[in-house]
């Protein structure tokens, strides 16, 4: 956790752990040599996010963010992410991302559905 990650108080503040899953989902695809969309105007967006703020991290603390699919359809997927410091989790979400090509949910290319499976 960095110094820009927190409030005055040295505590991250509350979007910011949005931010780390939002990190942690385009690791995912930059680590198979992928981009999360497919061509012009096309790509994931954000349908639905339900939030637990269960702890808190502050500065200088090292955090580990998990995913989990849990349902994948054929223009969305849920997931789960949650967010460990040390062994104890702190943040937990499920999101709902809608795949969109010109701004119309559409069938996820196969060659990003590899990347949930």
């Amino acid at each position: 956790v960095y110094y820009e990650d927190t409030d005055a108080g040295g505590i991250v503040y509350h979007t910011n752990y949005i931010k780390y899953c939002e990190r942690a989902r385009s690791e995912l695809f930059f680590e198979q040599g992928k981009l999360p969309f497919d061509g012009d105007r096309s790509g994931f967006v954000v349908k639905k996010i339900h939030a637990d703020f269960i702890g808190m991290a502050k500065l200088g603390d090292i955090i580990e963010v998990r995913t989990k699919v849990l349902k994948i359809k054929a223009a969305s997927v849920l997931l789960e992410q949650t967010i460990y410091k040390e062994e104890t989790c702190i943040f937990s979400m499920e999101i709902l991302l809608v795949f969109v090509r010109q701004g119309r949910p559409k069938p996820i290319p196969e060659s990003l559905l590899e990347m949930f499976r």
